[in-house]
């Protein structure tokens, strides 16, 4: 990096990985116009490396991930193998490779959640239908199926019959996939999505349900500003420390005894409702603090 000045951060050239040139790639060039930096959109899918000791991502002083394109189990393994390296150069890696890992993978990142004493819904992973169905059962025979990996409320269904959940639970099993089944938390109709930056609340948003138990915006919901009390931010706070996030989106939901779920903790969290929603240029604030 080359410093201009003591008034003026430093000049980073920054690769922003995703999968193509979305909004929020485009959101961060912004901001990173604004801010002097040279920021450009770098296709994951593209990324190569090289021994000894170099990568098409070496070029740059910074990179931020922003989405993780779809791939075979070998092509996803490298890429965050190239995260890893980039990291281990001294790179600045917006977030760490290993918080990407907790993150994208519900399991592990419920896990951890769970380690740190954090109140998170009853929940049962496996990979046969019979089990699932036990759990089913155990889980009040109202449950929410989720895929593994997934954001934005893509691929979740709420079972509360058991011969559709049965069949669900079947197919799934033929897809070799992981039957991720956490029981349904009747709430009052919004949840709380709060966006952490380097160990701080940023800013947050209450979303509210539209005809749907699911509360994303990318579903249908709609969004007001808020600020959280001691106990939200505390929650927030320690979702994000939990899983080693600079940066995540955190969802809280209402528990009905009183207080809350830690439902999920968003490693590559979106900005595109919260920003005009709070007043917040979201992007602008990462970058600052990716320089600092």
């Amino acid at each position: 990096m080359r410093a201009l000045n003591e008034d003026r951060l430093d000049v980073m050239k920054i690769a922003i990985l995703s999968g193509g040139t979305g909004w929020h790639v485009r959101d961060l060039m912004r901001a990173a116009d604004a801010l002097g930096h040279a920021a450009e959109p770098v296709d994951f899918r593209r990324v190569n490396a090289s021994l000894p000791n170099a990568t098409s991502l070496s070029p740059f002083d910074a990179v931020i991930v922003r989405t993780m394109p779809p791939g075979s189990l070998e092509q996803v393994v490298f890429r965050m193998d190239v995260l890893h390296r980039l990291e281990a150069d001294g790179r600045r890696v917006l977030n760490s490779p290993r918080a990407l890992e907790i993150c994208v993978d519900k399991y592990l990142a419920s896990a951890r959640l769970d380690a740190a004493g954090l109140p998170t819904p009853a929940t049962f992973v496996c990979q046969d239908a019979e089990a699932a169905l036990e759990a089913f059962h155990a889980l009040g025979g109202d449950v929410v199926v989720k895929p593994l990996f997934g954001s934005e409320g893509r691929g979740m269904m709420r079972v509360s019959d058991v011969e559709l959940a049965w069949r669900a639970f079947r197919a799934l099993e033929r897809l070799q996939t992981v039957l991720y089944v956490q029981q349904f938390i009747c709430h009052p109709g919004w949840d709380v999505r709060a966006f952490v930056l380097n160990g701080r609340v940023l800013a947050a948003m209450r979303r509210r349900a539209k005809d749907d138990w699911r509360t994303n915006v990318a579903q249908g919901g709609r969004a007001e500003s808020i600020t959280l009390n001691a106990e939200e931010e505390r929650l927030a706070l320690a979702a994000a420390a939990a899983v080693g996030t600079m940066v995540a989106g955190i969802d809280l939901l209402p528990r009905p005894e009183g207080g809350y779920y830690v439902l999920e903790v968003n490693a590559v969290p979106g900005w595109r409702t919260l920003a005009p929603t709070t007043g917040v240029d979201v992007a602008q604030a990462i970058l600052k603090e990716l320089a600092d």
